[in-house]
């Protein structure tokens, strides 16, 4: 190939090929159909995989020492791995994608003589599981080109409908523009507050150590993946009890309640009330959330494939067992309105391309990690299609998403699919010994915030 077609990396690209923040994309398909392979194989081969330059490119080094994207050949054959007998101890089908999920996330590097992503194919247990390099794109980039490969169940010529998502997040600098001086001084503050947070999380500010702490090396550290089921109608239900509640408000509450019913159930030892437990959530930079048209995405230079996301450090608190659900509710709202009046996830994507441009991908990457080695969970929650799907003609019947290990001992990762939300839970398993036990606390947070809020919904 020619020098001409090698494309240099991205900053947030550069980043994800260091060895502290070598991370992967992992997405799970499945159906009750039994897997046609050939029909799967003619799908994947007349994707946007032939034509997108990311995806049919290998990671090279040039002449000068950068790191580039060169276009190649895609050899299909080296992408689509088997799997054709049933995986031991898996519960059900569903089991078995998580134990393949959960030994991607700390398995072998990819060889970087092909294109880095590859498609697993589980025969007896009819899902497939797709591993992409971080560095191709972040969730939204390849749940958006998983998705262009699928069409709707009701009409099998349409491909998902792109439903865009009103962003919350640049409300109050919108309103402040308009006129409001009182919210720009309250973005202005908040802003300034949050990143003096997110400052100190990098350097030297560090959670307490609990049961589910994690830390330096954990991110080697066997995994155990499980999934928690939430219904859309549910957490709909819930976030009437507060006026202007977000699904992410919802969604954070029961985070807060789930892990303080699984910690006050499972700790060995009294603990101080009101323990803060920091999480890291990731938020889409792009101006329409959610997953998009990989056309628009490839073409609109402000969508932007690849990775375009910043950090909110989110605080959750430990709350002794008996206290209201609704509760964690109301803080948990309290608390991600402050962060939508800032800029704080815009500050944290600046700042991580500032230290990239002046010291290097390197250093950037290790204060990325310190940040991760600081606090206690990684969150992200992306909204997926609201109607079913097919897949090479296969019904899907549920999508899920993690990412591979990272220090922390939890991250937990959210796709909506067909008015449900599949929430993958990825453990570090000698930390964290029981997640089925967590993934039902978390479930169980939100029934019991919805029983607790239809009294006073219907109150009202």
């Amino acid at each position: 190939m020619s020098h001409e077609l090698e494309e240099p990396l991205t900053p947030a690209g550069r980043l994800f090929i260091q060895p502290e923040t070598n991370i992967s994309v992992i997405c799970c398909l499945g159906t009750h159909q039994p897997l046609r392979i050939n029909d799967i194989k003619s799908v994947i081969a007349d994707s946007m995989l032939a034509k997108h330059p990311r995806l049919s490119s290998i990671l090279v080094v040039d002449k000068n020492g950068q790191e580039c994207w060169r276009k190649i050949e895609i050899d299909m054959d080296r992408h689509i791995i088997f799997h054709n007998d049933p995986f031991e101890g898996a519960k059900d089908d569903q089991d078995a994608a998580n134990i393949l999920m959960a030994d991607l996330a700390v398995s072998v590097p990819f060889e970087m003589d092909k294109p880095l992503w590859e498609i697993h194919l589980l025969i007896p247990h009819k899902c497939a599981v797709i591993r992409a390099h971080h560095a191709l794109g972040d969730g939204v980039s390849m749940l958006s080109f998983f998705l262009s490969m699928c069409r709707k169940a009701d009409d099998p010529e349409k491909m998902p409908t792109m439903s865009p998502v009103i962003d919350p997040r640049t409300n109050g600098l919108k309103k402040a523009v308009r006129g409001m001086l009182w919210r720009l001084l309250k973005v202005v503050w908040f802003t300034v507050v949050f990143v003096v947070d997110f400052i100190g999380r990098v350097f030297w500010v560090r959670d307490e150590t609990t049961m589910v702490s994690g830390g330096a090396g954990v991110e080697l550290w066997p995994r155990k993946l499980v999934t928690a089921r939430f219904l859309i109608d549910d957490m709909k239900i819930v976030k009437k009890y507060i006026p202007n509640t977000t699904i992410n408000d919802v969604l954070f509450g029961i985070i807060s309640y789930g892990l303080s019913k699984y910690m006050d159930n499972r700790s060995s030892k009294p603990l101080r009330e009101g323990l803060r437990m920091t999480g890291i959530a990731m938020v889409n930079l792009r101006p329409q959330q959610g997953y998009q048209d990989l056309e628009e995405l490839m073409r609109d230079p402000r969508a932007g494939w690849g990775n375009k996301f910043g950090f909110l450090v989110l605080p959750a608190y430990y709350h002794k067992s008996g206290s209201d659900p609704l509760e964690y509710l109301k803080r948990a709202k309290s608390m991600i309105d402050q962060k939508k009046s800032s800029l704080e996830s815009f500050f944290s994507y600046t700042f991580a391309c500032f230290v990239m441009s002046i010291l290097g991908a390197k250093y950037a990457s290790l204060l990325n990690y310190r940040i991760l080695c600081n606090t206690t969970f990684t969150i992200s929650n992306i909204v997926g299609p609201k109607e079913k799907l097919t897949f090479a003609g296969h019904p899907v019947d549920y999508m899920k998403t993690t990412s591979s290990s990272l220090p922390h001992a939890i991250t937990m990762h959210m796709v909506s699919y067909a008015g449900t939300a599949y929430m993958q839970i990825l453990v570090a398993k000698d930390l964290v010994h029981d997640p089925e036990v967590l993934a039902k606390c978390l479930e169980d947070a939100l029934l019991e915030m919805k029983e607790a809020a239809l009294p006073n919904i219907k109150t009202k």
